[in-house]
């Protein structure tokens, strides 16, 4: 690790035990109790204390002044944030902002960057991202069928999205969209667009939210979101007509190794848990950490949760040397390693608890649905399983066919 990275690394170990971990009860009973609809008080409280830290949008690489952290330096941070569901929005370091705010800055315009950019590094509001649609298999986001059709100065906008993250959230202000502004380009991948749509604009309606496993708001707040003739201005247009996949692969990139790091870090406190849990409960006369079905499930699980952070890094590394495309086959493995690891470790931590484990009393069952979630966000296994496949297969299959390794036939 970096200097820099070593320095806040502490600062944010100090700000966890000083403020997020005694404060995660008030958080779960907050996020129950208002509900997905309102904002919880001990967010924005906790807020304003990390806002006069430098752990602030620790996830900001600024293209502009090349000062900000590189990918593997914000790599252990972003681990240590996965810790706690409250952490990551406390720090300004939440998706979906951390990626519209990244999109906003490297394809946003100076009047885009100015009105939108700005309060959302500050803040002040909270975005969402709009692509997924429930009609079509969005898994294929060629398939997605909402419109942006350009009418004088105007675009109309036309859809209806869910899994729209945030847009309940009542500082919710703006909403990227993702939508087909040109679709018989035979190029199926110029057919959509990115614009920018204020969620106060006539014609949006966020229906509802959407649960996670019953949980509402928390650990997502899931929502759908009907756009109906909604006009915005032409100048909302991000990058251009039909550069909507390119600024999704541009997003997608870090965004992948935020989520797997968080899940780094919620598999590591599920274990932690797990072994402390086992050690001081006893069952049949000895504690339950003695039985060898608990030390075979903590083993593996910290073989597998040092095997996906190395990965993680790896693709962190390549990303900062060589660029998102070049690591797009380790962006696509830890998206399937790390959702799966962590399901793996916090289900046996949640046997482990016994029953209450199922309950929300230690916070487990909200780290399963949250892995369990990305399994899904961002394009689910098994897209990316056919794409490294794919890749794999084009690479090996280049060196040409296979020879034997003998042709000696021996003579019985």
């Amino acid at each position: 690790m970096s200097d820099r990275t070593l320095r806040m690394r502490h600062a944010l170990e100090k700000f966890m035990d000083e403020h997020i971990y005694p404060n995660e009860a008030r958080f779960f009973k907050e996020s129950t109790e208002l509900g997905p609809w309102a904002v919880w008080p001990i967010v924005e409280e906790l807020k304003a204390i990390a806002k006069q830290t430098e752990l602030w949008n620790a996830f900001y690489h600024s293209v502009t002044t090349n000062d900000g952290l590189s990918n593997l330096e914000y790599a252990p941070l972003c681990e240590i944030m996965g810790r706690s569901h409250l952490a990551p929005e406390v720090f300004n370091c939440a998706a979906p902002d951390t990626g519209n705010m990244e999109v906003l800055e490297k394809f946003g315009t100076k009047e885009q960057q100015e009105k939108w950019l700005k309060p959302l590094l500050n803040g002040d509001i909270r975005s969402t991202f709009s692509m997924t649609e429930p009609a079509v298999a969005s898994s294929d986001a060629t398939n997605i069928e909402s419109s942006i059709v350009r009418d004088g100065s105007e675009y109309v906008i036309n859809g209806r999205k869910w899994y729209s993250t945030n847009a309940t959230h009542p500082n919710c202000k703006i909403i990227i969209f993702m939508g087909k502004s040109d679709p018989t380009n035979p190029n199926r991948h110029q057919q959509q667009s990115m614009i920018l749509v204020p969620k106060d604009a006539p014609g949006v309606e966020v229906i509802r939210p959407l649960p996670v496993f019953n949980f509402y708001g928390m650990p997502d707040r899931a929502s759908e979101v009907q756009f109906t003739n909604v006009r915005v201005p032409i100048e909302n247009i991000l990058l251009g007509e039909g550069r909507g996949f390119e600024i999704a692969q541009g997003r997608l990139g870090p965004g992948r190794v935020h989520h797997c790091m968080r899940l780094i870090g919620m598999a590591e406190r599920a274990l932690e848990m797990m072994c402390r849990r086992t050690k001081h409960r006893v069952a049949f006369g000895a504690p339950v950490s003695d039985n060898g079905v608990t030390l075979e499930r903590i083993a593996n699980a910290r073989i597998d949760i040092e095997q996906t952070r190395l990965l993680v890094l790896k693709t962190a590394h390549l990303m900062d040397t060589l660029g998102n495309k070049a690591a797009r086959r380790e962006i696509a493995m830890i998206k399937i390693a790390a959702p799966s690891m962590a399901c793996r470790v916090v289900d046996d931590a949640i046997q482990a608890f016994g029953g209450i484990g199922t309950a929300n009393d230690f916070g487990l069952a909200a780290m399963y649905a949250t892995a369990r979630l990305l399994r899904l966000a961002d394009g689910p296994d098994e897209v990316h399983r056919m794409q490294l496949g794919r890749m794999e297969l084009k690479e090996q299959a280049s060196k040409g066919p296979i020879e034997p390794v003998s042709r000696y036939t021996p003579e019985w």
